[in-house]
């Protein structure tokens, strides 16, 4: 019997500072991640916390999944993924990818606000801040992609709703949206942002996921997927859609444990390895 060719995939989970959790259950989202990958025998992972060494393994690599919060590419590293795109390279980032670094800013205690860098025009997106937790309605615009193949018109999640600016809307294919007129966050919750770019021209739609080429390569990207323990929970409190007291729950999965966020991420295997799903 011949042996099957392997298909690299390089998997990158992992907070800030280096090590840390940084608000996420990272060893959870990791072992998700690594389950699904491991329905395709051909599959072969390899896995990181940032990063440092992604020039090391995407030259052998097909497809690159990142679920990371704070760790982002640097000038240096940000054109090794690009050139890799460009020579058909397909990246699956999730969640937190589309943030990276937030710098202190005013007089307020703990006002933050995220930088943009090379990275989020290589990605395609740029994280402004979310809401607290909250049940909300995504619907899936374009069920012609192979990332939305067997997907429902539209689905319920409890998650954290991302507010994303899209760096070239025109390079974007939108994949899932849902509706949310204003940021409901209160005043001191999450980032600050100079004005709400996420917000598309209708004055209600957010995008959640879109696919882009880039070169003869491509990136997906997913914008649901909290998740948290008690271990590393960070959120002080959630909407009253999620519990009417405001009270966090201790463990949280999510849309991590529901089908469609499951079927979003065997498709986007299935696409990075460039088979039907």
């Amino acid at each position: 019997m011949s042996q099957l060719k392997p298909i690299r995939v390089h998997v990158i989970t992992g907070g800030f500072p280096p090590g840390s959790a940084a608000g996420h259950d990272m060893d959870y989202a990791r072992l998700r991640i690594l389950q699904l990958l491991q329905e395709d025998l051909q599959v072969l992972a390899t896995v990181a916390n940032d990063f440092t060494d992604v020039s090391r393994w995407l030259p052998d690599s097909r497809l690159l999944i990142t679920y990371v919060a704070g760790p982002h590419p640097n000038e240096e590293q940000n054109q090794v993924i690009r050139q890799w795109l460009e020579a058909g390279g397909r990246w699956l980032a999730l969640h937190g990818t589309s943030g990276g670094r937030a710098v202190p800013v005013g007089e307020q205690r703990n006002a933050r606000k995220m930088v943009k860098a090379s990275h989020h025009v290589t990605l395609g997106s740029f994280f402004l801040n979310h809401p607290p937790l909250r049940k909300f309605r995504v619907q899936v615009t374009d069920r012609e992609h192979v990332l939305t193949k067997g997907l429902p018109a539209s689905f319920e999640v409890t998650d954290e709703l991302y507010l994303i600016e899209l760096q070239e809307p025109a390079t974007c294919r939108v994949l899932l949206t849902t509706e949310l007129a204003k940021d409901p966050s209160p005043p001191g919750f999450g980032f600050v942002y100079d004005r709400d770019t996420s917000l598309l021209p209708d004055g209600k739609t957010r995008v959640l996921g879109y696919a882009r080429a880039v070169g003869k390569g491509g990136v997906v990207y997913i914008a649901l997927g909290h998740c948290h323990s008690l271990k590393n929970n960070i959120q002080p409190f959630v909407d009253a859609s999620v519990d009417p007291a405001g009270s966090t729950p201790q463990l949280f999965r999510g849309a991590c444990e529901t089908e469609p966020f499951a079927r979003l991420l065997r498709n986007g295997i299935s696409w990075g390895s460039e088979r039907e799903p």
